[in-house]
C-alpha cells in the first residue's frame, strides 16, 4: 500500500502517547497481557510470508465473490508459496461481499483457510482497508488500467461512515465473522483495519477504528487483533491503533537502516511484533537486506505481494507505464504468473531463512 516518505523524529510520540488514547477501548476490548502475547509468539514461530491476492483477481472482491473465487487458482499459488517456506499470508476480506451473500462469503473463507492449510500456511484476515479506491461496488470487477498500480483495489467501506444504520450493518459483519471463526487454528492473527487515515482521510477515520476494536473485543476468539502502524504523524491514530493492539504490527517500505530504527523503537511497547507490510524493491527494502535482518531481531515478514497478476503491483505506486510493459524492476512480487521466479537469487534468499 502507498506510504509516503516519514520523518523518524516524530515516531516516539506516535507511540508512546497519551492516557487519553489508552482508555478510548480498555472496557470493550481487554487487551491481552504482554505475557499472553509472548506466549502466542512462542507457539507460532517465526512468522514469514506475504500479502496474498490469487493472480486472477484485481482486488479483495474479485477474490470472494461467488462468480470469481477462484480455488484452483489459490491453490497453485498457495503451494509456490508453501515451496518458499513461508508460513503465513495475510488476506484482505470485503464488507460487501459479505453483505451481498454472508453464508456464502464464509463458506468461500472457510474454503480459503483448508487450501491454505493443506499447504502449511495460516492465514492473517483484514478487515477495513482506507486504500485506493473509495468507491467499491459488487459484481464484476473492473479490468486493470494498463501499467497503474493497484489500479482495482477497493477501500472497505470506502465513503465515510456517519450513518449508524451503516455502523450496526458493519458490526454484524465483523462480529459474524470473528464469532464464525474465533477458535479456528488457522487464522493466525485478526487485522482489523488497513492504514487507517489513507487516501486523505487522517483523523476522520478514528471512529470506525474506535469501533472495530470495540466489536472485536465484544466477540469470542482466541487469536489476537492488531491494526498496523503505518504513518508515523498521524499521532492519535497511532495511539490507538498501538495501545489497543495485542500484537504490535506495522508497515514499512524503507531500507535496512531506516526499517531498523522504526522496530526497535516499536520494542518499547515490548510485545511481539510483525512488519505486515515491506519490499519495494526501487527503495532498497528487499528479500536480500530486510528479510535477514527482520529474522534477527524475531520480528515476523509479510512482503507485498506473492503473483504479478491483475493486481499490477509489478509497477510502482506513482510510477505508471503507458505501454504496460514490464518494468526492468519489478516493484513488488516474486513469481510470474506461471510460476516462474522473477529474480531466482530471490527465491533462494528467501529460503536461506525460511529454512526451506
Amino acid at each position: 500500500m502507498k506510504k509516503r516518505n516519514l520523518l523518524f523524529s516524530v515516531i516516539l510520540c506516535a507511540v508512546t502517547l497519551s492516557t487519553q488514547a489508552q482508555t478510548t477501548i480498555k472496557e470493550a476490548n481487554p487487551r491481552w497481557s504482554i505475557e499472553h502475547a509472548l506466549e502466542w509468539q512462542k507457539e507460532n514461530g517465526w512468522v514469514s510470508g506475504a500479502n496474498f491476492l490469487p493472480s486472477t483477481a484485481i482486488n479483495q472482491l474479485e477474490m470472494w465473490q461467488a462468480s470469481t473465487f477462484d480455488p484452483k487458482t489459490i491453490d497453485k499459488e498457495l503451494g509456490w508459496a508453501e515451496g518458499l517456506g513461508f508460513n503465513a499470508m495475510r488476506v484482505f476480506l470485503h464488507s460487501l461481499a459479505y453483505q451481498q451473500d454472508p453464508e456464502g462469503f464464509k463458506k468461500r473463507i472457510d474454503q480459503y483457510l483448508s487450501i491454505a492449510n493443506k499447504h502449511h500456511i495460516k492465514t492473517i484476515l483484514v478487515f477495513f482497508d482506507d486504500c485506493w479506491n473509495p468507491n467499491p461496488k459488487v459484481g464484476k470487477q473492473p479490468e486493470p488500467k494498463t501499467g497503474v498500480h493497484n489500479s482495482g483495489w477497493a477501500q472497505d467501506p470506502g465513503r465515510l461512515i456517519t450513518d449508524p444504520k451503516d455502523f450496526a450493518a458493519l458490526s454484524v459483519y465483523v462480529k459474524d465473522i470473528m464469532n464464525s471463526f474465533g477458535q479456528d487454528k488457522r487464522i493466525l492473527l485478526w487485522d482489523l483495519y488497513n492504514e487507517p487515515g489513507n487516501s486523505n482521510k487522517g483523523n476522520k477515520s478514528i471512529e470506525l477504528l474506535t469501533k472495530v476494536f470495540e466489536w472485536a473485543g465484544q466477540t469470542k476468539h482466541v487469536q489476537p487483533v492488531s491494526v498496523g502502524l503505518w504513518r508515523w504523524d498521524f499521532t492519535e491514530l497511532n495511539a490507538i491503533q498501538a495501545l489497543n493492539s495485542d500484537v504490535i504490527t506495522y508497515h514499512e517500505y524503507e531500507a535496512p537502516e531506516n526499517h531498523l530504527r522504526v522496530l526497535q523503537t516499536l520494542r518499547s511497547h515490548g510485545r511481539p511484533m510483525i512488519c505486515t507490510e515491506y519490499m519495494a524493491r526501487r527503495n532498497n527494502s528487499l528479500f536480500s537486506n530486510v528479510l535477514p535482518m527482520l529474522k534477527k531481531e524475531n520480528v515476523g515478514a509479510i512482503n507485498w505481494g506473492l503473483v504479478a497478476g491483475k493486481s499490477n503491483t509489478i509497477y510502482a505506486w506513482d510510477t505508471p507505464m503507458a505501454d504496460g510493459g514490464e518494468p526492468k524492476l519489478w516493484f513488488h512480487d516474486i513469481f510470474r504468473k506461471d510460476g516462474t521466479p522473477y529474480k531466482p537469487e530471490e527465491i533462494e534468499a528467501i529460503k536461506k531463512e525460511t529454512g526451506k
